[in-house]
């Protein structure tokens, strides 16, 4: 982000201070809040494809940890692996670490120690909607997503940043509230994809416009259905991104090595 576009953002929030402040306390008083999703952090899809499974792990806020969904099998975990498996004609392990409400800061601390020495092939790196509405710093913002990073990318893991959720689209927040932390998410997300080409990483721009049927009952976590369509389009990014390759292409690239 430059340094001018986030002034203007400064700027113009405080300007709109005392209209977002009574919305915002608002909604925080009277948004329904949906418990993470149930059932166990990991699964294996594809089962009936021949080869070594795709290892992945999610680290992320509460869209990795399911809200929303009613288990984290038809939640971003399940659907991205399920998508995945199908697109590489190859089994695929999925691995989920997600809090609610956290940000990247406090998941250096609180998340990252569960999962930073598992075995894995693709880290998707999920945040982005607290660090908006906490207004992280985007030097913090930034210095957090690197540390998620760091304990994979000497390993050879591939390492995906998710696009920060567009917030413009989530019906659980007032309009004059979800246009300001609409613009926020997208400076952030500048962040993302500069410290992604920085590091070598991918960050992947799939997203979902959050219409009403992606949307769960609150209005502001993805719906199963939500779910579906944006594990499918990361998909979709991860594989034409080259970052992944079907069973037969990595049979292939080891007996040549061989």
């Amino acid at each position: 982000m430059s340094r001018g576009a986030g002034l203007l953002w400064w700027a113009s929030a405080l300007a709109l201070m005392p209209l977002v402040l009574p919305q915002a306390l608002y909604t925080k008083r009277t948004a329904l809040r949906l418990a993470p999703a149930a059932g166990p952090d990991h699964g294996l899809v594809g089962a009936e494809f021949a080869g070594e499974p795709l290892r992945i792990l999610l680290i992320g806020e509460s869209t990795v940890a399911g809200v929303g969904v009613s288990c984290l099998q038809l939640a971003l975990p399940g659907q991205l692996a399920a998508a995945l498996s199908r697109q590489l004609q190859r089994p695929v392990a999925w691995r989920a670490c997600g809090e609610n409400g956290i940000t990247a800061s406090e998941a250096c601390e609180r998340l990252l120690p569960q999962v930073q020495d598992v075995p894995v092939d693709l880290v998707l790196l999920v945040f982005g909607v607290n660090d908006t509405t906490h207004f992280s710093s985007t030097a913090a913002w930034r210095e957090s997503l690197r540390r998620l990073a760091a304990p994979f990318m000497p390993r050879g893991v591939e390492v995906v940043f998710a696009a920060v959720p567009p917030l413009q689209h989530f019906s659980a927040l007032p309009w004059l509230l979800r246009r300001l932390l609409g613009w926020r998410a997208r400076l952030l997300d500048m962040q993302v994809r500069a410290l992604a080409d920085e590091l070598g990483a991918e960050h992947c721009a799939a997203s979902i416009a959050m219409q009403a049927d992606y949307l769960a009952l609150d209005g502001y976590h993805p719906s199963q259905l939500g779910c579906s369509v944006w594990g499918g389009l990361l998909a979709e990014w991860i594989v034409r991104a080259g970052r992944v390759a079907p069973a037969a292409s990595r049979l292939v690239e080891e007996t040549a090595g061989a």
